[in-house]
Parts: structure tokens; C-alpha cells; sequence
């Protein structure tokens, strides 16, 4: 029973912790949707709760999956820090997957691409600059991913 009632206050602690955000969300009415924030961050959702780096590879890319109807049509600086986030926990999963990350041959170089490009400055001018890269590196991913089920179901 005491296990019971630890394991529940361990998980509620959790769940509130990811429920709520501790940093102030960006006002991006004064600069214009999609901009990042003053710090150049790109805003999207608080990554104080991202899966951690043993995500699963069918976990991550449905959630890569998700910003396939998105576009910069509406918040551009979210879309693309979100496509971004999206790829760099993929790419953590494939790397971490037991078949190995010679299972991901293709998925894998193509990320090495893209981080090679954007030179870890994840700021909305810089995603911006190689926004054709980084979203054709997501449906590249995709289209690979499609043709190996087995990965993903």
C-alpha cells in the first residue's frame, strides 16, 4: 500500500511539474507573429517535460508526423523550432534504437546534414535561412520511415 501511495504522489509531483510552465510564455504581439522571443529563442512548447533520450523511435516520429499540415502560414518561428525538435529527438531515438543506428542508415546521415548546416544555432534567423533544408530533411525522414513500418508500429 505504501509503495502504491508513493508511486502515486511521485507521478502527480510529474505530472504537475510538465502541467505547468515555468517560464513565462513569449509575448510575440509586439514582434510580430512567429518571431522569436527578445533572446532569440525560438518559441515552442516548454522542453522542461521533452521525452527523455530513451524515447522510442515510434514515439518520436509520430510526433515528427504531427507537423506534416503545418507550415510558417501562421507562426513561422514555432513551426520550425517545433520541425526541429521534432528531427533532433528522432535522431537521438534512432541512435539510441536496440537494432542499432546502422538500422537508420539514410534518416541518420541526413541529420548529420542538417546539424552539420545549421552549426547548432537553433535561432529563428538561422532555422529561417535553411528552412527548405530542414523541412525537406522531415519529409525525407518521413517518406524513409514510410517504407520501414516495421520501425514505427
Amino acid at each position: 500500500m505504501r509503495g502504491t501511495a508513493l508511486a502515486a504522489a511521485v507521478l502527480a509531483a510529474l505530472a504537475a511539474s510538465c502541467g505547468t510552465n515555468s517560464k513565462p510564455e513569449p509575448d510575440l504581439s509586439a514582434s510580430g507573429a512567429g518571431a522569436p522571443d527578445s533572446a532569440g529563442a525560438i518559441p515552442y512548447p516548454d522542453d522542461a517535460c521533452a521525452p527523455s533520450t530513451g524515447e522510442k523511435v515510434r514515439d518520436a516520429f509520430a510526433t515528427l508526423q504531427a507537423t506534416l499540415n503545418d507550415s510558417c502560414a501562421k507562426d513561422c518561428g514555432y513551426f520550425l523550432g517545433r520541425v526541429n525538435k521534432e528531427l533532433q529527438e528522432l535522431d537521438r531515438a534512432m541512435k539510441n534504437d536496440p537494432k542499432g543506428p546502422g538500422h537508420f542508415p539514410e534518416p541518420i546521415q541526413k541529420m548529420t546534414e542538417l546539424n552539420k548546416t545549421l552549426g547548432g544555432d537553433t535561432s529563428f534567423e538561422n532555422l529561417n535561412k535553411h528552412k527548405k533544408q530542414l523541412v525537406a530533411t522531415r519529409d525525407f525522414i518521413n517518406t524513409w520511415m514510410q517504407d520501414h513500418p516495421d520501425d514505427y508500429r
